[in-house]
């Protein structure tokens, strides 16, 4: 039988967790913390799990956290040793593994994607709510193709034509995935000095705008922006986004991207800082309606 479990639940007998969105990524998050709550449940350390498996201890860390893939044998070698005999039971967790492993719509972007990057593309397209902060640009998730591309040659100034073409390509096919009729809720804050930034030039920056105020008659995206005007805000350690998901299994998770590489965050104790000043920026910023009126004015001026 399938449930729902909170993230300090223990797996019943005959139990596992049901996920109801998202890619392979928090697929493999889901099936890796149902197999730490049966490990912790029945006692056994990662050590002799690891044994069982014929691996380290240091390999079921990776696969409770779902940082790797999952083999079939691997996976019924561990339902073994935690007791777990019931046919349909083994088979539901088999079924999960299997999902969890195909490959992701992103995956035909491999060459283009870092590692720490692509674990964020999965998360993304499981999220149930995408709340952003930028600073610099407007953010990802909302940006033409022109302006996007104007960012990435910026970031990517020796790449081909070519790779530019897919990576604006890889840009839009997240869009797609988030701005959907059931995509996630999107709250996007951008700071004035990102729309006051001529990228491309007066066109793309105008279209750009227009494309934010598009966003914000959908009832799914909120755009907030934060004016000169406000001065010093809570946000004054730079751009950030929160991830949250419908599953209570998979926690909040803070994403901060830097040049090569990225910070993720998923303790409560270090993502419940983030999420406090993420709501105290929402209400220093502009509300919706005077974003909009914002935005409104610098179409104009461009």
């Amino acid at each position: 039988m399938i449930t729902a479990l909170g993230q300090d639940d223990e797996v019943p007998d005959g139990h596992i967790l049901a996920y109801s969105r998202g890619g392979p990524t928090a697929l493999r998050i889901v099936l890796g913390a149902n197999l730490r709550r049966l490990r912790i449940s029945r006692g056994i350390t990662r050590e002799a799990a690891g044994d069982a498996i014929r691996a380290s201890h240091a390999k079921i860390s990776r696969l409770e956290l779902g940082r790797v893939g999952f083999k079939t044998r691997d996976i019924t070698d561990l339902l073994t040793l935690y007791g777990v005999t019931d046919a349909a039971e083994r088979a539901a967790f088999l079924k999960l593994a299997q999902q969890a492993n195909a490959p992701g719509w992103w995956q035909k972007y491999g060459d283009l994607l870092p590692t720490w990057f692509e674990l964020y593309v999965g998360l993304e397209e499981a999220a149930s709510v995408i709340r952003t902060y930028e600073i610099q640009f407007v953010p990802g998730l909302a940006q033409t193709e022109d302006y996007a591309r104007s960012v990435i040659m910026l970031g990517h100034f020796e790449a081909s034509p070519e790779e530019i073409d897919r990576r604006v390509a890889l840009r839009m096919a997240r869009q797609r995935q988030v701005i959907s009729p059931d995509g996630p809720r999107l709250w996007a804050l951008v700071d004035e000095a990102a729309l006051r930034r001529p990228l491309g030039g007066r066109n793309i920056m105008r279209a750009q705008v227009d494309r934010l105020l598009e966003l914000t008659e959908s009832p799914t995206i909120t755009v907030q922006v934060v004016p000169f005007g406000q001065g010093g805000h809570a946000a004054a350690g730079g751009p950030f986004t929160i991830l949250r998901f419908n599953e209570r299994d998979l926690p909040d998770v803070v994403y901060m991207e830097q040049l090569t590489s990225a910070l993720y965050l998923d303790k409560r104790e270090e993502t419940d800082p983030y999420m406090k000043v993420m709501d105290r920026l929402c209400v220093e910023a502009a509300s919706v309606a005077e974003s909009r009126r914002f935005l409104e004015a610098l179409r104009q001026e461009i």
